[in-house]
């Protein structure tokens, strides 16, 4: 099952990313880092070309950069550095005054509006996404978020393109962002915009390219991090966060917040008044019990690993050509497999107390055995 953030589609962006910095002389590059610090670091501008090369501001704001995303701190445009430069990102500063606005909005029981709609996607998987983005943050705040249809809505969510409106954050520049929004102490607080020149998708809208200059990019995801913002939140360096400030394919579609997302959220807000249930532990069963059968196995750091319990089935979609029939590639193996690995060469699949080992350069199956006879039974 695919849970990616950015999905890579066939749509061109020629002018979506800076040229590959391989390709630009080094004064090129500190010019680029330098427009690039002056929209996401407070740099002030400098409008000499070569002023970099004496510059202790610059040098001190190439540094902070560094030390934000956990690079080797030089102060210079090494490889790594402008490497980070190059993903697509928010538009919000990772350093600005107003990048944290405690104590975020003073009211709890907030209004949403969708002002319009992206042509990309239906109107009802962007109503879909949107109301998901929200509930991803009342599900652990006091928080609740009821749209409007008309008037002005605490929230106000948009897709734009240049310079947008009395917005002072056009997208536009050589690092054009791909949303940004307003945090509550800021004048322009509550407004939410998506890059329209980007292409945006729902999650079952899922297919791959391998060039990064052909993306289309998941609304939900997107949209979670920038009502993060929207709520008071800055961006995090922890690159496992939602409001890490680059999206990522590694977020879950189904809970993508961390616990340095929780923590900051709560800071503002404080807790949900009615928590999640705690999920039943399951119990361990008896290894050499005779009845002992498994859900699924796998390896891990050179180590089998036999799993009981069900798995999340949420997204329920599968990779393009598939289910396929088992019997067209294992001959010999049943219909019914509850799980499947591969060791030494060897597949093993487990139905109920069996399991068969398969040799797949033959085709064949080669033994039959009991399904704990992995456990020393």
């Amino acid at each position: 099952m695919k849970s990616p953030l950015f999905l890579l589609l066939s749509v061109s962006f020629s002018y979506a990313f800076p040229t590959h910095p391989g390709n630009r002389n080094e004064e090129q590059n500190m010019q680029l880092l330098q427009e690039y610090l002056e929209q996401f670091y407070e740099l002030e501008h400098e409008p000499k070309p070569r002023a970099w090369k004496s510059s202790n501001s610059l040098e001190g704001k190439i540094r902070q950069m560094q030390e934000f995303f956990r690079l080797n701190v030089t102060g210079k445009a090494d490889a790594d550095t402008l490497a980070v430069m190059q993903q697509p990102r928010c538009g919000m500063p990772d350093i600005a005054s107003f990048a944290l606005a405690l104590p975020g909005w003073s009211k709890t029981k907030l209004t949403y509006r969708i002002l319009n709609y992206t042509p990309d996607m239906k109107a009802a998987d962007v109503d879909r996404a949107i109301q998901r983005a929200l509930s991803v943050w009342s599900s652990v705040t006091p928080l609740t978020f009821t749209r409007i249809h008309q008037g002005t809505a605490d929230l106000k969510i948009a897709f734009a393109t240049g310079v947008h409106g009395r917005c002072p954050q056009p997208f536009a520049g050589a690092f054009p962002a791909l949303a940004h929004a307003f945090p509550p102490g800021y004048p322009f607080r509550g407004n939410v915009h998506f890059n329209e020149d980007y292409n945006w998708a729902a999650d079952s809208d899922t297919e791959v390219n391998n060039s990064p200059y052909l993306m289309r990019f998941n609304l939900f995801l997107v949209a979670a991090h920038e009502i993060g913002h929207a709520l008071g939140l800055a961006h995090s360096d922890d690159p496992r966060a939602l409001m890490f400030p680059y999206f990522k394919s590694t977020l879950s579609v189904d809970f993508p917040l961390t616990q340095d997302d929780i923590d900051g959220i709560q800071a503002i807000y404080g807790p949900s008044p009615h928590p999640p249930k705690e999920p039943v532990k399951p119990t361990l069963p008896k290894a050499c019990d005779p009845k002992t059968s498994f859900d699924a196995v796998t390896t891990l750091r050179q180590e089998v690993m036999f799993l009981k319990g069900r798995y999340d089935e949420n997204s329920r979609s599968m990779d393009r050509g598939y289910p396929r029939k088992t019997r067209e590639d294992f001959p010999g193996i049943g219909p019914k497999v509850d799980a499947a690995f591969q060791h030494n060469g060897f597949f093993y699949f487990f139905h109920k107390s069996k399991q068969w080992e398969f040799d797949l350069n033959n085709k064949r199956v080669t033994r039959v055995m009991k399904s704990n006879s992995w456990l020393n039974c």
